[in-house]
């Protein structure tokens, strides 16, 4: 006998930029889901994603809430935005995954961290890195036990080249803006980390470093039980999108390299063991990651423990990178209490 399978539910996405046609298409693939408001300010983007995923196009996102129709909401709107979109979830009992952060602003965040736990409505965050097969397969073995007990990861994240000017002058800054999703990865390990020592540096980009921003950073931290992690980021990277991950322990060393499109390796006269460059873009790279996110989330919906990343990992990994930020302006370790 074949059972039926769940009805799809149906999602308003709150945003049609560049990340929201991401989530757009990962709904439009997925047998768990189906597209049904899609909502901008500038309905004309909402128009256009609705014309190629389907659905109807708004551009008030209480009312895409709201609707009678909609069973959860993915928030992909700018970070302004993103705290009273939730609040409006929890309120209406919308489940929402919103992208991070949940706002630049810790005292913004904290205004609604009453009602969120209060609530029972699932409010998941957007860290898809999570999700990636390569690191969850890492995470994985490390909790089974194959290196030890966890002594040292060192994460590695290098963007192919900088986000234009506009974009910095208001992203926050590098730890906010890049290293969180850094932050939020070294706490998918080490949850407890007391301890933040941050060196941002200005190496390239003097358009960065007009907005008062870094190019580049070291992260260190320290978890409660002595374990190390160590972050390094860089806006640009000539040899494409450097996502690394490695994990050390007294039995070993776990580790994930960067990802090409293929795996075929050459060895000539003139070179030995070269390959395919490197995949150069966070949709590429992430493609996988942003599907099985979307999954993880529809089973959170329907009642399961899928591991999705909650509010409370997007409030720790906002409180990181603002004590990375005081680190790097005050020359000197931070003690955090993510409580």
């Amino acid at each position: 006998m074949t059972l039926p399978s769940p009805t799809p539910l149906r999602f308003a996405l709150l945003g049609t930029g560049r990340i929201g046609q991401v989530h757009a298409a990962s709904v439009a693939a997925s047998p768990d889901a189906v597209l049904q408001v899609a909502c901008d300010t500038f309905v004309e983007g909402a128009e256009r994603t609705v014309g190629v995923y389907g659905g109807r196009a708004t551009s008030d996102p209480l009312a895409a809430i709201a609707a009678d129709d909609v069973d959860a909401v993915i928030v992909a709107s700018p970070t302004p935005t993103h705290v009273d979109l939730i609040e409006a979830c929890v309120e209406a009992g919308v489940p929402v995954l919103c992208e991070k952060p949940i706002d630049l602003d810790i005292t913004r965040v904290d205004a609604v961290r009453d009602k969120v736990r209060a609530s029972s409505t699932p409010v998941v965050l957007g860290f898809n890195r999570r999700f990636d097969p390569h690191f969850a397969a890492l995470r994985a073995r490390v909790r089974a036990g194959e290196i030890g007990r966890l002594e040292h990861l060192a994460i590695t994240s290098r963007d192919p080249e900088p986000a234009p000017g506009e974009y910095i002058a208001v992203s926050g800054g590098i730890f906010r803006d890049m290293t969180i999703h850094d932050f939020d990865m070294a706490r998918a390990f080490l949850p407890d980390i007391v301890e933040v020592t941050a060196v941002g540096f200005s190496q390239f980009s003097d358009v960065i470093k007009s907005h008062g921003d870094y190019d580049a950073a070291v992260v260190t931290m320290r978890a409660a039980g002595g374990e190390s992690v160590v972050i390094t980021n860089s806006r640009h990277s000539a040899y494409g999108y450097d996502q690394r991950l490695e994990a050390f322990g007294p039995d070993g060393l776990l580790q994930v390299d960067n990802v090409a499109d293929d795996i075929v390796r050459a060895s000539t006269q003139t070179l030995a063991s070269a390959g395919s460059p490197f995949q150069r873009f966070f949709l590429e790279r992430y493609k996988a990651a942003y599907s099985l996110e979307l999954a993880a989330f529809v089973a959170t919906v329907r009642g399961e423990d899928a591991g999705s990343p909650d509010f409370e990992d997007g409030r720790a990994a906002l409180l990181l990178a603002d004590a990375a930020t005081r680190s790097a302006a005050e020359g000197r370790a931070i003690a955090v209490d993510l409580s």
